[in-house]
């Protein structure tokens, strides 16, 4: 587009306009907002309801309609420990949300202490900003964590590899109020990175140089969420174990994409000591967490081989409509100049890169003409983009048709946004 004559442009743009002025009057109401489950989806995971057909009793015996059990259920937890790739006895099993574990745990952390007495983050900071390490582009409710919590948020780049680490330790060894690292380390969260053996053990090495009360908040959210080819990604309790660091990280997963959006199962993964302490002010806020759900999830699911099989089922719904974006992305805007964009191998989104200074104004027309995106900035602490180029695309929740619709709605408002920017630089 650079090369095009100010008179090609402007012709350029009327055709656009013209384009864009169609869908306004198409009357479109479409979301591409979040990363839901479609209703296809969900409805791989019906046999839930009814699945104990009056028998709420575990393999021990437990009737899971009482109260207690703030570990969760022994089924539940060896699920967990298979799916966050560490022992029963390192796993703890929530309820429903897994956020609600990693703004807990956070909480806990910032305020009350992660190993006792005086080891609370605000206290060590001595009266300055507690401060955390955000890769991004990132998931923005990592960022609402911090900012409810008053932590200060430093932008870390993302790599083909996961977060840069150079950029990482350098910050680590300049500042000792700098507390933590969020992680999305399979198919990251928006722009579909698996993080490397490399990264991961470089990662494990960090509670060596922050100290003993630094966390990795590791929130492998799709962790078993391949469209295709299988990825694998190195063992984080692994390598913290083997760097002398298993209490520097926090491990966090659920079902919520898995079986119900809304009434999934969520774990945590950490250190039977870090565990321990956690419990420990749980249980002033709870006598037990949802045990029914547990056990109609495991009676489900079975164990992690069968969870994996009912993954290939979400698979072959998903695969389709992340092909269908990539057909549309790749026919109309390849080598065009106007913007890049991710081809995941698994997870919820599509990262599409505008020219900068372009997002905003790109998810504003693409709004008004009917197709709702996530807010431009979402994917950076602060909701600031500082290059305003980034967009999430979530294509899981629409159906085919949909998408077919949405694509070139984006499309149009990419173009003509990227065009009057050339127009207004060559004026």
């Amino acid at each position: 587009m650079a090369h095009l004559s100010i008179e090609q442009l402007s012709e350029q743009e009327r055709q656009l306009s013209a384009r864009y002025q169609g869908f306004l009057q198409a009357g479109l109401n479409l979301d591409l907002t979040r990363g839901k489950p479609s209703t296809e989806q969900l409805a791989l995971s019906d046999a839930l309801d009814g699945i104990l057909a009056g028998n709420y009793k575990t393999r021990d015996g437990v009737d899971v309609r009482n109260y207690g059990g703030i570990n969760g259920i022994p089924e539940a937890r060896e699920l967990g420990a298979a799916l966050l790739g560490v022992s029963s006895e390192q796993t703890l099993v929530g309820g429903n949300s897994s956020l609600t574990l990693m703004y807990q745990y956070m909480m806990f952390c910032m305020y009350i202490g992660i190993q006792g007495e005086n080891s609370a983050w605000f206290i060590e900071a001595a009266g300055k900003p507690v401060k955390f390490l955000c890769v991004v582009p990132g998931y923005d409710r990592h960022f609402t964590i911090c900012e409810s919590l008053n932590i200060e948020m430093i932008n870390i780049d993302m790599t083909a590899s996961g977060p840069d680490m150079a950029q990482v330790e350098a910050l680590v060894k300049a500042d000792n109020n700098i507390k933590g690292i969020w992680c999305v380390p399979k198919y990251s969260n928006p722009s579909g990175e698996c993080y490397s053996k490399a990264t991961v053990q470089r990662l494990a090495q960090l509670g060596n140089i922050a100290g003993k009360n630094f966390r990795i908040m590791w929130d492998n959210a799709y962790a078993v969420h391949d469209l295709d080819t299988v990825l694998d990604l190195a063992n984080i309790m692994d390598a913290c174990q083997q760097a002398g660091m298993t209490d520097s990280v926090f491990i966090t997963g659920s079902t919520s994409k898995i079986t119900f959006a809304g009434a999934g199962v969520s774990f945590a993964g950490s250190s039977v000591d870090n565990l321990k302490h956690f419990k420990n002010w749980l249980s002033a806020q709870t006598i037990g967490p949802d045990k029914v759900n547990q056990l109609r999830h495991v009676r489900f699911l079975k164990n992690h081989a069968g969870l994996l099989a009912h993954m290939e089922k979400h698979a072959l719904i998903l695969k389709p409509k992340f092909d269908r974006v990539q057909e549309h992305l790749t026919a109309a805007l390849e080598g065009q100049g106007v913007g890049n964009w991710t081809i995941p191998q698994g997870g919820y989104f599509v990262s599409f890169n505008t020219l900068p200074g372009l997002a905003k104004e790109v998810v504003r027309l693409t709004g008004e003409a009917g197709v709702k995106l996530t807010p431009a900035g979402a994917t950076f602490p602060y909701q600031t983009d500082p290059q305003d180029c980034n967009i999430r695309i979530a294509p899981s929740f629409p159906s085919l048709e949909e998408i077919d619709q949405a694509m070139p709605v984006f499309i149009t408002c990419v173009q003509l946004a990227s065009v009057r920017q050339q127009i207004a630089q060559n004026s």
